[in-house]
């Protein structure tokens, strides 16, 4: 695995470009602490989810999970895919430390964020050349989004606020994702909770133009089995 340049906006554009368009988790632990690299290195995982044909790599660097931004350093150094930093950004000096570091990509918390400073943050990636990756909870966190068009914008079927311990709502994603649209942006997310292949399929019928899976990746024996029974099940949803 060798690592790649980078122009442009390499995490929408990979991701809009993919056929499996699964952004895919690396995390050292779950909400409840519970490890999820099972022995596994960072090299291990990834060279896993090349193999499954992973347009983009998630990194999670908070300290929640367990993260670091070593972490990230590292699967960056490892993969030429484009690489969302997930972690708590508030500030501008966090984006440019992000892409020294590698990433393509920053989650930005809108329900964590005052409006003006998600405007702020949205237009410093922007011209960082990073995508912004903007997680919202209700369709009143659109209302101050800049860019939308240029945005990433991601459902979180978990709740933050009990530190994603919970199984996630899905309804969230399928009720949300008309705003989303309207919104503008090219991409819209769900992410978190996804279960399944199955369950996966079922988001992209809807309309979801990508998601993003940590647990149930990390959990199975191969990501490509799991990719391959999600275009299964689309390919049944497509007939009916």
């Amino acid at each position: 695995m060798t690592k790649q340049n980078r122009t442009g906006f390499p995490f929408l554009e990979a991701l809009l470009a993919s056929p499996a368009p699964v952004v895919m988790e690396v995390k050292r632990r779950d909400a409840h602490g519970y490890d999820m690299l099972g022995g596994r290195t960072p090299a291990a995982i990834i060279g896993a989810y090349e193999t499954a044909g992973a347009p983009c790599v998630s990194v999670v660097t908070g300290r929640w999970f367990g993260g670091s931004p070593a972490l990230l350093r590292d699967v960056a150094a490892l993969t030429g895919l484009p690489i969302l930093q997930k972690d708590f950004i508030t500030r501008k000096d966090q984006i440019h430390t992000a892409r020294e570091l590698g990433a393509s990509a920053v989650l930005l918390t809108a329900a964590l964020l005052p409006a003006s400073s998600i405007r702020t943050l949205v237009t410093e990636c922007l011209r960082t050349g990073l995508t912004p990756f903007v997680e919202i909870t209700q369709e009143s966190e659109l209302d101050s989004l800049h860019h939308p068009q240029e945005c990433v914008i991601a459902v979180n079927n978990k709740d933050i606020k009990t530190r994603e311990r919970g199984a996630g709502d899905l309804g969230r994603s399928l009720d949300l994702l008309p705003a989303l649209q309207a919104a503008g942006t090219a991409c819209p997310v769900s992410a978190s909770g996804i279960d399944s292949p199955e369950t996966a399929a079922g988001l992209l019928d809807a309309g979801f133009r990508g998601l993003l899976v940590g647990t149930s990746l990390l959990r199975t024996g191969s990501p490509a089995q799991w990719v391959d029974a999600m275009a299964g099940a689309r390919r049944g949803l497509a007939v009916r």
